[in-house]
């Protein structure tokens, strides 16, 4: 992929600091910290008041001008992108900021301009935008050529072709964004969830209500969202969806961001990509696709209070308005504002509550707060809503099967963990849990062993499912078996509390009685406030300290080692 990796070293020298002396006042090095910290509004605050100071430095101009667009905020950085081109700084950031500025003002011959004095954002970027300004300035022949070109250059064809059938779209040549879409010229474009909506819409002013019907029900399965379900409705009632997933030239600059923007998702820094996202819903304020990213890129940064303004945006009467609340109830949670997550979640599902993914996500939400009881319900409707499962549901009846388990009700647990296995047979989580379950329990031991092997089989290097293995083992007094496994899973998490514990179980029953001290001792030191004592009890772990593990196990009247052993 050579646009990946170029779009990744043009993230390298964007994020370079300019070779002139940095400024060495306060207000400077609190922005830096904060720009470490991904905190844009408090990074574009301080830059800015070290920018009273020395208005044309810069280093101080490029990393407000950073900040600002990490804010969203084009309408103040643009002023310091061109006067960061005006003290003669070549710089891609600015460049990224004034197309955007000049895309929303139609400023078409002046960007055509700045692109032939030498602006720049990169090849792809600039070769997009050079043919949707040629759009905007009435010429198509020239945009058409310019889109043609792009789609003639290895590695970046489908942006060419994509963005070429929106711009046929955009001008209501439906029949040639067609035949892009359907890959008549010989080229099939990998069409994103976007991309798909964008042939829906072509087909329907085509009249083909039929094929784009077909379109998105293989696309996005019966199980459409509000805005495809909306679409459809349209569709099968006889309408015709209207094409604006780029209307003009200034839609068609947006999505040069997105599709970029895209394209970088997981290949460049998230800050990185955050300045494309934020430049196409800066260019697009009604970009959803755009809007979504750039909140979900906004959590990664840990920017939870952004993210949330974010989702705030979307309006109730959106079809995607779920989808944004689902992400604001996310980062609410993820910021420690759990009430609030689940208030707004309790909310969702009084108006989208027959959306299976809102109730699962209610009472995923409940089951990470540990209210088993009430995650219940919700996990019930959304099965109920789903109807007949597919393979992907499988994650719904194995976190229904944790809250039963951890509400004691074990047939019912059990019920779901094997309906889950049903579903995805090898599932390594499902086999670890109802193996591990059946440990616990000393119900179903050969049972259990075969579920937990099978689980690492396909989790080798997972630490937790190892520790089940080597557990299993010692269980059913297969002690010198179980210090292999058990010392690979304290290799894999080193500072495991229960891990350790369970390692210093076995090294005592095959009579390393030193060592399990000693495993003991670090298993007490990993213990911190946040562990569960009905995982690792540190109690227990003292008294296995003060007189052995045989005693302690007498002590509770279970089995002594030297029985289970004979017994294994």
């Amino acid at each position: 992929m050579p646009l990946i990796r170029s779009l990744t070293l043009a993230a390298v020298l964007a994020a370079a600091t300019p070779a002139w002396t940095e400024p060495a006042s306060g207000s400077y090095l609190a922005a830096r910290s904060a720009m470490m910290a991904n905190d844009y509004a408090k990074a574009a605050q301080q830059f800015t008041r070290a920018l009273l100071r020395d208005s044309r430095n810069p280093v101080l101009l490029e990393n407000a001008l950073t900040a600002y667009i990490g804010l969203g905020d084009l309408e103040r950085a643009a002023p310091l992108a061109r006067r960061l081109t005006e003290v003669g700084t070549q710089s891609q950031l600015a460049a990224l900021a004034l197309a955007g500025d000049a895309g929303v003002r139609g400023n078409w011959d002046a960007l055509l301009a700045d692109l032939d004095a030498g602006m720049t954002v990169g090849p792809l970027f600039d070769s997009l935008l050079r043919a949707w300004a040629e759009l905007g300035a009435g010429r198509m022949s020239d945009a058409l050529d310019g889109f043609d070109a792009v789609s003639g250059n290895q590695g970046v064809e489908a942006f060419g072709l994509y963005h070429k059938a929106l711009a046929l779209g955009s001008v209501g040549d439906f029949e040639g964004a067609a035949a892009i879409f359907a890959g008549e010229g010989g080229t099939t474009i990998r069409l994103t969830s976007r991309g798909i909506i964008a042939y829906a819409q072509v087909l329907s002013q085509l009249e083909q209500t039929q094929v784009a019907i077909d379109l998105l029900e293989a696309s996005f399965g019966s199980n459409l969202n509000p805005q495809l379900a909306a679409m459809k409705e349209v569709l099968e009632a006889g309408g015709t969806l209207p094409f604006d997933t780029v209307r003009n030239p200034t839609d068609g600059v947006a999505e040069i961001y997105h599709s970029i923007g895209g394209a970088l998702r997981g290949e460049a820094q998230d800050g990185y990509t955050l300045l494309y996202t934020r430049m196409a819903l800066a260019v697009r304020p009604d970009h959803i696709d755009a809007l979504l990213a750039t909140a979900e890129i906004l959590e990664s940064l840990g920017q939870f209070e952004l993210a949330t303004a974010v989702y705030d945006t979307v309006p109730e009467t959106s079809p995607v308005y779920h989808a944004a609340e689902l992400g604001r109830a996310a980062a609410l949670r993820r910021s420690g504002r759990t009430d609030e997550a689940i208030e707004a979640l309790v909310q969702l599902t009084e108006t989208h509550g027959d959306l299976p993914s809102v109730q699962i996500a209610l009472a995923d939400a409940y089951r990470q707060v540990e209210d088993f009881q009430a995650s219940l319900e919700p996990y019930a409707r959304a099965l109920e809503l789903i109807g007949t499962p597919q393979e992907q549901h499988w994650l719904v009846y194995f976190a229904r099967g944790i809250s039963h388990e951890r509400l004691d009700r074990w047939s019912d647990a059990e019920a779901d963990f094997r309906a889950a296995l049903e579903l995805r047979p090898e599932q390594p989580q499902v086999l670890n849990y109802l193996g591990y379950s059946f440990l616990e329990m000393n119900e179903n031991l050969d049972e259990a062993l075969d579920l937990i092997e099978r689980a690492v089989e396909q989790r080798p290097d997972s630490g937790y499912i190892v520790d089940s293995l080597g557990w299993g083992l010692y269980r059913v007094g297969r002690y010198a078996e179980a210090v292999g496994h058990m010392e690979r899973a304290v290799e894999l998490l080193p500072v495991d509390p229960i891990v350790n514990d369970h390692l210093g179980d076995v090294y005592w029953a095959v009579g390393r009685a030193r060592e399990a001290e000693f495993q003991w001792h670090r298993a007490l030191s990993f213990i911190t406030e946040d562990t569960d004592p009905n995982d690792v009890d540190p109690e227990r772990i003292r008294r296995k300290l003060e007189v052995g593990l045989d005693v302690v196990l007498d002590e509770e009247g279970a089995p002594p080692l030297t029985v289970a052993n004979e017994d294994g």
